[in-house]
């Protein structure tokens, strides 16, 4: 069977479709065959899989074939059976017939010939030539397909169908094609029946020695063809899947050695989508074939296969895996195929795999699909990346090559080329120059190890490759140069000096020139291995494009540029940011060494982001430098001065301090330069800063303060801050914003930690914590977001980069902060000068420096001739500890303040507090005089005396202003109460027979002090005269009369009605009574003696003091001229809202003795009070009633009322206004309460029983 191979080949590329075998009976297929043609492909077939499900195929290709056709009569039936596949899938037979007669005689024994092979799948189409016009012949045609129907349909199927050739029916096509479709389902189920029991009995021998892969081969591609021809394209990609893993599982079985293939010319370009590229017969190797290329045939089938899927991303993903395998492969037989095929193969697969994905890409797939996709296109890039820079490297172009992380991780992980010999140099190699590049040096100075780009020593390897020669004495290789070691193979070469490398080229070229001895009895030098890579290379590559990337050094960086762009691409698209991102750098590097810097910059800062993001300190610290030096060159500054910050921020360890100290003064000169506009930056990696330890500053709302806070500085030398400003944040409310201070002189920080001081201004109540800190460095402005915890007390380098929670200043919320209040509550002497005491209490805050501005309000002054007085004040609870203590206990009692007194004065209406009074209770003692003209009036008895204490109050407001910068303030206005010494009120005591009578004068103390009256006299109004034994004046046994606070005393005087004799006295309306007093009291329990006379008691020294008070004396109530009587009320009591009637009984007890007032009261006027609440009176309230003036004489006054509350409540009362009280008498007196029953019940709410 395996030499039907070439014979299988070329039916596989002559046959892409099925074929429908025509059996034309009637010689009709001419006139129809291009109706029938029209109606291919067939537009939607049914057809079962592999595992007999059913398939809906789109546009299936067929081809009519007519069975006297060359193209299936000369096949032989062993070539039916071992090509099954291409048998046609259906037969269809085409009859007419316009007689019965004939059918029966000729056509039907025909037909049962035809269709007794039972391999076959046919059906009848019977065209009838009937015109409509013509009824008989349609009805013949009628006829006859009946009994066609009736002689070879079945009740299982249907296998007959009419078409009428003028006039053909509107479903016949559809008919047709749904036959036909069931023809070739039936076939292909027979055939893949088929097919599956053949595969089955080989695969059971596969591990017998007669197994023969080839006819495993041709059976399962005949299976995997079929599906393929007939759409069913899953099977067919299972087909080749399985035919994979059975060729892996049986390729080497046996311990046959097989060739391994990949020697041919062009065998270097990889043939992945291509599996016509080398036919099947240069493959075949005895029973199997060669592994080289029938893997990669196999995989193209797959790739042809998953392309008509529409699946490019199943193809790039199976081609990457396939590379990464056969990539594996390649290296096992490395060392018998040609010079570096592995690298060149995987080069050109590739690139052919991304060229044929992307053109099939359909970007209408999920989201996920194409990051996916993109992702490994992106890998497919960075593979042929690598491998052609490895390429390069052997030919001599690694000195080009951007020593970047990225390219060291790549390359010095992947193993240099193991051939079975190392090429040797060529004859022409005289001819051959090779350049070496002279390394950048970084900017800012910075020396460094350049990062390898190798697995080990070229050199080494390429020499113990050689032939005849192991890697023999190094230093003799190396011209005796100890420190090729430490860097890699073009490291060294490029730290040869330049005589060296004239006289190693030199010494490669005579060599291996002819007639001299061979290279090969010596170790070759780098340029010679460079040489001899490059030459068979040459020989290796076939495809031009690729030998021309590596012409020249331009063509190199060209390609390298175009992959690098390629692979970044793609990973950006799938969102791997990472790798596109460092690949980015890699393009930077080209674009540099180009001369571009703008697109460099671009592509190093986003490098630079990614480590920075990730924490790649030591990447970054490779990168960063070559991005400072392009925004140097295209005059960033903004940019050059924040790649200087990053510089700084970096760990210690990345740089030395030199290096450093460059970029500290490259920050500070350009920061201090002429730049056009400031550049602000984020420092928060550099300077960080926190509260000072300890607790939180602590300030009361209103008062401004010093904040410190620790500054961590990372610069390596000091450097000054132009500016400096410290923004808080508040913790219990973010509507109220950031608050900013500045801190007002030029701040310098030396390298660690610094403490930095700031004046705080008020700020309103809660708590803060640090926020942003912002300054200036010449034009730099910069700011830190970052935060430190708290350095420990030994480390002056703590950084750290937490958020504090712990606030640095609290402002507490407005609060009393003092307070002032009267010392004394009780009343004071009315126009004497009195100590006001003022009680100054501060409330946990200083009074240091504190003001008192004192107001006075009306009728209030303040003596200015006597001084103001300031001492500790001491309350009750004190003073009693220290009367139970006693003197000796005074030291150690809490409760026992030490006493301070200091005499104070009033500055421009000021009083400043003492410094010992900051934070003590005090009491400030201002001498005032309260001053009222008014004359004290006294009262009778009968009217009680009505004191009000509005008439003696007196105001006094303070504003006292206080704390840090007298920032603090507080207003209050205290009332003090004045009063005159005593409150007069008289009585007639007795009226004697002779008409004298005794005034009894009650004197009321309205002061907490001891009163001491030394004298007392009357002054009588007209109409009273004093008796004959008095001179106005008491006994005078009477006094010293002392008079206790809150006590009464009184004294009797003797009068008599009558007129003065003395005509030229001025006559008074009022009495004055006089009184010769002293006072004996204590500043700090009310009034006492005026300041600046001594207290009463001290012999020879007292100053009485003198107080009037005016009385009205009037008739003796003795003998009343009417008497009002209440007359009781009705027995039944009174109710709310029942209507009452009050009666008053006036009786005229006898005539005025004022003729003018007996005549006028002959009418009286009346006045009913009642509290409205209480009563609803319903007559007159006010009117006159007439009287006669005749003793005896009577009158009722009555009025209706209505109670409108129940209780006890007061009646109404009845006044006469124009007769004096001392006239009137109660006969009898009315009741002071009476009471009023609630209202009855309501019998309309009451419910029966």
């Amino acid at each position: 069977m395996a030499n039907f191979l070439a014979q299988f080949q070329t039916i596989k590329n002559s046959c892409d479709h099925i074929v429908i075998a025509v059996e034309d009976v009637s010689d009709l297929w001419p006139t129809v065959k291009e109706k029938f043609e029209q109606q291919l492909p067939l537009k939607k077939a049914c057809l079962n899989n592999k595992t007999r499900n059913p398939v809906f195929v789109n546009n299936l290709s067929a081809e009519f074939i007519l069975t006297t056709d060359t193209r299936l009569r000369s096949r032989s039936p062993h070539e039916q059976y071992l090509f099954w596949f291409r048998e046609p899938y259906a037969t269809l037979v085409i009859v007419t017939c316009e007689d019965l007669d004939e059918f029966k005689t000729i056509l039907k024994p025909r037909l049962r010939l035809i269709v007794q092979n039972d391999d076959k799948e046919w059906f009848i189409v019977f065209v009838s030539k009937a015109h409509p016009s013509n009824d008989s012949a349609t009805k013949m045609a009628k006829k006859v397909y009946a009994k066609i129907e009736v002689d070879f349909n079945t009740k299982k199927r249907e296998r007959c169908c009419k078409y009428d050739l003028h006039a053909p029916e509107a479903n016949f096509w559809e008919d047709l094609e749904s036959k036909i479709t069931e023809c070739v389902r039936n076939s292909l189920d027979r055939r893949v029946q088929f097919y599956e029991d053949e595969i089955r009995k080989l695969s059971e021998q596969r591990f017998m020695p007669v197994w023969n892969f080839c006819n495993f081969f041709i059976l399962k591609e005949s299976l995997a063809f079929m599906f393929e021809m007939t759409h069913l394209y899953e099977d067919a990609l299972r087909e080749y899947d399985e035919l994979e893993l059975c060729y892996l599982e049986t390729v080497n079985m046996g311990g046959k050695q097989r060739e391994f293939g990949g020697m041919d010319e062009c065998d270097d370009q990889a043939a992945l989508l291509n599996p016509g590229k080398k036919p099947l017969t240069q493959m075949v190797q005895d029973d199997s074939f060669r592994e080289f290329e029938f893997r990669q045939y196999l995989f193209a089938y797959q790739s042809k296969l998953l392309s008509k899927l529409n699946r490019p991303f199943e193809v790039a993903s199976r081609g990457y895996s396939f590379i990464i395998s056969f990539s594996k492969t390649l290296t096992r037989h490395e060392n018998t195929l040609p010079f570096c095929i592995r690298e060149v193969w995987i080069v050109t697969a590739c690139i052919e795999l991304i060229d044929a994905t992307v053109s099939q890409y359909n970007s209408e797939v999920a989201s996920d699909i194409e990051r996916e996709f993109y992702r490994i296109l992106g890998d497919l890039y960075s593979l042929c990346r690598v491998k052609f820079m490895r390429l390069a490297y052997l030919i001599g172009y690694g000195t080009f090559m951007d020593r970047s992380p990225c390219n060291s991780a790549s390359l010095s992980m992947l193993p240099w080329p193991k051939p079975n010999v190392w090429p040797s140099i060529p004859l022409d190699a005289s001819s051959k120059i090779i350049l070496q590049a002279t390394s950048r040096v970084k900017h800012f100075g910075i020396q460094r190890k350049p990062l390898p780009l190798e697995p080990s020593i070229l050199l080494r390897e390429a020499n113990r490759r050689r032939a005849s020669l192991s890697a023999g004495n190094m230093a003799e290789i190396l011209d005796g140069r100890p420190n090729f070691f430490e860097g890699s193979d073009s490291d060294a070469y490029q730290k040869m000096s330049p005589v060296n490398k004239v006289q190693a080229n030199s010494m490669s070229r005579t060599n291996s020139s002819p007639g001299m001895e061979s290279s090969i009895d010596r170790p070759m030098r780098l340029a010679e291995i460079f040489v001899a890579s490059e030459h068979a290379l040459q020989r290796t590559i076939s495809n031009p494009n690729l030998w021309k990337s590596l012409s020249s050094m331009e063509e190199f960086e060209k390609k390298y540029l175009d992959l690098t762009k390629g692979a970044a691409d793609n990973y950006h698209r799938s969102f791997w940011k990472r790798h596109g991102v460092a690949l980015d750098g890699e393009i930077a590097a080209v674009c540099f060494r180009r001369e571009n810097y703008d697109l460099a910059a671009k592509s190093y800062e986003k490098v630079c982001a990614l480590y920075a993001g990730e924490g790649w300190q030591d990447l970054l610290a490779e990168v960063l430098p070559d991005l400072a030096q392009c925004q140097k060159i295209l005059n960033d500054q903004a940019g050059y001065l924040s790649s200087c910050v990053r510089l700084l921020s970096l760990d210690k360890s990345l740089f030395s301090t030199k290096e450093r100290q460059a970029f500290q003064s490259e920050l500070d000169k350009l920061a201090h330069s002429e730049m056009e506009n400031p550049v602000s930056l984020d420092v928060s990696s550099l300077i960080t800063f926190s509260g000072v330890p300890g607790p939180a500053l602590e300030l009361c709302d209103g008062d401004p303060g010093t904040l410190s806070i620790t500054v961590w500085s990372g610069f390596p030398d000091e450097i000054t801050l132009d500016s400096l400003k410290i923004t808080l944040m508040a913790t219990n409310n973010a509507d109220d914003g950031d608050k900013a201070v500045r801190c007002s002189t030029a701040t310098v920080l030396n390298p660690g930690r610094n403490t930095v001081t700031v004046d705080l201004p008020p700020q309103k109540p809660g708590s803060y914590v640090l926020g942003v800190l912002t300054g200036q460095i010449g034009r730099l402005r910069f700011r830190s977001h970052s935060y430190s915890k708290g350095a420990p007390a030994e480390s002056d380098d703590f950084m750290s980069y937490e958020k504090p929670t712990r606030p640095i200043l609290k402002v507490f919320k407005p609060r009393p902060l003092v307070d002032l209040a009267a010392a004394v509550s009780s009343a004071l002497l009315l126009n004497e000068t009195q100590w006001v005491g003022i009680v100054v209490q501060p409330i946990n805050y200083s009074l240091k420096g504190a003001l008192l501005q004192i107001d006075t309000g009306p009728g209030l002054k303040i003596e200015h001739s006597h001084g103001i007085e300031m001492e500790t004040h001491i309350n009750s609870l004190q003073s009693s500890a220290s009367i139970v203590n006693g003197d000796t206990a005074e030291n150690d009692s809490p409760l026992v303040v030490k006493k301070e007194f200091e005499q104070l004065s009033l500055r421009d209406g000021k009083i400043e507090f003492p410094d010992w009074a900051s934070s003590v209770n005090s009491t400030l003692w201002v001498p005032v005089c309260a001053i009222d003209d008014k004359l004290a009036r006294g009262s009778s008895s009968a009217s009680p005396p009505k004191q009000s204490i509005v008439d003696g109050m007196r105001t006094v407001a303070m504003k006292l202003d206080f704390g840090v910068s007298q920032n603090q303030k507080f207003d209050r206005t205290i009332a003090v109460h004045f009063t005159d010494p005593f409150l007069v009120s008289t009585r007639v005591a007795d009226k004697c027979s002779d008409g004298t009578l005794l005034l009894q004068v009650v004197l009321h103390s309205q002061v907490k002090a001891t009163l001491i009256i030394n004298d007392a006299w009357l002054d009588l109004q007209d109409g009273f005269i004093h008796t004959s034994q008095s001179d106005g004046r008491p006994t005078s046994g009477f006094f010293p009369l002392v008079v206790s606070p809150a006590s009464r005393a009184g004294i009797l005087f003797s009068i008599s009605l009558g007129k003065s004799e003395d005509e030229t006295e001025a006559r008074q309306p009022d009495s004055i009574l006089n009184f010769k007093y002293a006072i004996s009291g204590d500043r700090t329990t009310g009034a006492h003696p005026p300041v600046g006379v001594a207290s009463a008691g001290q012999d020879g020294t007292t100053q009485d003091l003198i107080f009037k008070s005016a009385v009205v004396l009037q008739r003796p109530v003795l003998d009343p001229c009417l008497a009002v009587g209440f007359l009781p009320l009705p027995s039944g009591g009174l109710r709310v809202g029942q209507l009452v009637t009050i009666n008053w009984r006036v009786e005229r007890l006898k005539d005025f003795d004022d003729v003018n007032i007996s005549q006028q009261l002959d009418e009286l006027l009346y006045e009913v009070n009642a509290n409205a609440e209480n009563w609803m009176v319903a007559g007159r309230k006010r009117g006159h009633v007439s009287l006669s003036i005749k003793q005896g004489s009577r009158i009722v006054i009555s009025i209706l009322c209505v109670p409108l509350v129940a209780g006890y409540v007061r009646p109404p009362q009845l006044v006469l206004p124009n007769v004096d009280e001392a006239n009137i008498g109660c006969n009898p007196p009315g009741p002071h309460l009476v009471c009023v029953l609630p209202p009855p019940l309501s019998s309309s709410f009451c419910i029966p029983a």
